[in-house]
């Protein structure tokens, strides 16, 4: 399956803050079935940003891949139907 065009992220672990290396991304909560409606946000000239729905706090990394998070296990990947 390809690759999300725009980064999607999950907060399955529950962290407080997620470093990420998109500024524009998708907030999908948790991994479905306990996602929240999937957010588009963008920080703009800002370097971080809080999901309204979920309230995780993510923080632009630029040394990392805009589909890149750390922790690696928020970075949200489909699986194949």
């Amino acid at each position: 399956m390809a690759e999300n065009v725009i980064p999607h992220f999950q907060n399955d672990p529950g962290v407080d803050s997620i470093r990420i290396g998109a500024k524009e991304f998708m907030c999908v909560g948790a991994k479905p079935p306990f996602d929240h409606p999937h957010v588009f946000l963008d920080m703009g000239d800002e370097g971080e940003i809080v999901c309204p729905y979920c309230s995780t706090h993510y923080v632009f990394d630029a040394e990392l891949d805009p589909h890149d998070a750390s922790p690696a296990e928020c970075e949200f990947k489909e699986a194949a139907a």
